[in-house]
């Protein structure tokens, strides 16, 4: 299916206004990525270049910076979110829950919401049976939270022609991988509706901090001028901002404190609420049934 068939062009400022409770005018959608990297193959990222530049397995130093994350960085994130009485998504590789069972049990018993991230750390099209991987990326965190997923994120956004369709089939509702929109949408598939969340690559730590290599304040400083664009537009029609984070980037000593002050900012701003994807998702097709 031709992409602009699967999602029709649309001006925000043709829509009927969504609207919230209580003169709500944003909506924040916390996202917690968790990975596992596989230590025998080649690394999806790298902080540090080896000598030659070249690739090789195993890449300590590299494998170490992400596994720090894990083992430090992701406890100092949810000592933060639960100061503020945060729930985010997280957004998790099947695999997590049985390589760092620790971590994936802190995030259930904190009600933390579970969202596909694919069975393991690599493009969607690099898959050798993509299908099978959308399944069973459903199916093991089920096995592990008590239910099915609602949402899914491609690692790097990544999809294929087919990747909406795996998705609707596997029984996912949401996608966090097209980043069009200030406001969810839907997603024409050949299997039945599937809906777009807005996810953020302004708003993630991987761009911020790795491509552009910006100083630790960048994430909030940008949050802030975001928020306050947006406050402004969401009194005639609610908003939407995600801020995507990984604990090996935003759980570091150097950054934790920024990672906080944007949620106690966030928390004093009127008409500003926080949501997982799942209520997102809620609140959007109950809204807009009534501007029909």
């Amino acid at each position: 299916m031709d992409i602009y068939d699967r999602i029709p062009y649309s001006a925000i400022v043709d829509r009927k206004p969504l609207t919230l409770p209580d003169g709500g005018r944003v909506i924040v959608w916390p996202v917690v990525n968790l990975e596992e990297w596989i230590p025998t193959e080649p690394l999806p990222r790298r902080i540090l270049t080896p000598p030659g530049e070249g690739q090789h397995v195993p890449d300590i130093p590299n494998w170490c910076w992400y596994e720090y994350g894990m083992r430090i960085g992701v406890w100092r994130m949810m000592e933060v979110l639960a100061e503020f009485g945060v729930t985010p998504t997280v957004s998790m590789n099947a695999t997590v829950v049985d390589r760092y069972p620790r971590v994936s049990e802190a995030a259930l018993e904190a009600g933390w919401e579970f969202m596909g991230h694919s069975y393991v750390q690599k493009p969607m099209f690099d898959l050798d049976d993509e299908r099978d991987a959308v399944i069973r990326t459903s199916e093991h965190l089920a096995a592990f939270c008590g239910y099915k997923p609602r949402g899914w994120m491609g690692p790097g956004l990544t999809q294929t022609e087919n990747t909406p369709e795996y998705l609707v089939e596997a029984g996912f509702e949401y996608t966090a991988d097209w980043i069009l929109d200030d406001q969810p949408c839907e997603i024409n598939t050949d299997s039945g509706p599937l809906y777009s969340i807005p996810y953020t690559t302004e708003l993630n730590d991987i761009p911020i901090m790795l491509s552009q290599t910006h100083v630790s304040s960048v994430l909030y400083d940008r949050t802030m001028d975001y928020v306050d664009a947006i406050w402004d537009e969401g009194a005639d029609n609610v908003r939407v901002m995600s801020i995507a984070v990984h604990p090996y980037i935003h759980g570091v000593p150097h950054r934790i404190k920024y990672f906080r002050k944007i949620f106690e900012a966030l928390s004093k701003k009127p008409g500003v609420v926080f949501m997982t994807g799942a209520e997102i998702l809620d609140w959007y097709l109950g809204a807009r049934n009534e501007t029909l």
